[in-house]
């Protein structure tokens, strides 16, 4: 074989590659809300504990537990979570407090399709609309929600703020998992909880799991040092990992003790 033959050759398998490399980094961008949006059927079974909320583009289905009173609790759930289960929880941990779980658009019960700004825009239209009755509003985010949350409190006033298994931004998790991929370039929601942190005033629980396998305690203790000093408290349940770690006995004793603090300082 001439030195010719393998040049072509090989020039030839190159560009095989990068057709090939070309195509996973299409077909990372085509899938990547399917990665982080991960509809549930919903749990609500009596129409008495949801109401709909309108928002440019969408109805969102808001799980609720009504309760009279100055002081509400707005949750944001996982990507994967039906967060009508966390009703009778909170329910039972917070009984001084009105409930609101929102389901993000494109989750059951919900129309529209999920995405960064989508989301963020209708948890801002939640507060407004829960603000209304509630004048003491506490936030607590899960994992996805946790960056929902992040931003909310940098834009409006909360009492207290608990994010569990948070992360310093989706971006960090997703270059970490595609490490050979351009995660920066085709990302398009990044969820930069660090670049609000900074902003929020209210005292901030972040509750991490010490066998987390989806949120590196890295990416976690990076967005704590984003607060700033006084503002956030970081906390570690070791032996539960990022799916059970609301099965920690001191989990919802651990929020409910963390937000009734920041209110008794807010009032």
């Amino acid at each position: 074989m001439t030195l010719g033959h393998v040049i072509r050759n090989v020039s030839v398998l190159v560009a095989i590659v990068i057709v090939a490399y070309a195509g996973l980094c299409l077909l990372l961008f085509a899938s990547q809300r399917s990665m982080i949006y991960q509809p549930q059927r919903s749990a609500v079974k009596d129409p008495n504990e949801s109401v709909m909320l309108k928002v440019p583009g969408a109805t969102l289905q808001i799980t609720v537990r009504p309760h009279a009173g100055a002081k509400a609790l707005i949750y944001f759930g996982g990507n994967a979570e039906n967060v009508s289960f966390s009703l009778p929880e909170f329910s039972r941990g917070f009984p001084d407090r009105a409930l609101f779980l929102m389901h993000y658009r494109g989750y059951e019960g919900s129309s529209g399709k999920p995405s960064e700004e989508a989301i963020q825009s209708d948890a801002l239209a939640l507060y407004d609309k829960v603000y209304v009755e509630y004048p003491h509003i506490a936030v607590v985010g899960r994992s996805l929600g946790s960056g929902v949350a992040v931003r909310l409190a940098s834009l409006r006033p909360v009492t207290g703020l608990v994010l569990v298994t948070p992360y310093s931004s989706i971006q960090d998790i997703a270059e970490n998992r595609f490490a050979y991929f351009p995660v920066r370039w085709l990302l398009m929601d990044k969820f930069e909880s660090w670049r609000y942190a900074a902003a929020i005033k209210a005292p901030t629980l972040l509750l991490a799991a010490g066998n987390d396998e989806v949120i590196p305690l890295t990416s976690t203790q990076k967005l704590y040092h984003a607060f700033l000093p006084s503002v956030a408290s970081l906390k570690i349940l070791p032996y539960f990992g990022h799916n059970d770690i609301s099965s920690s006995p001191v989990y919802l004793e651990d929020i409910r003790d963390a937000l009734t603090s920041a209110t008794e300082r807010s009032l």
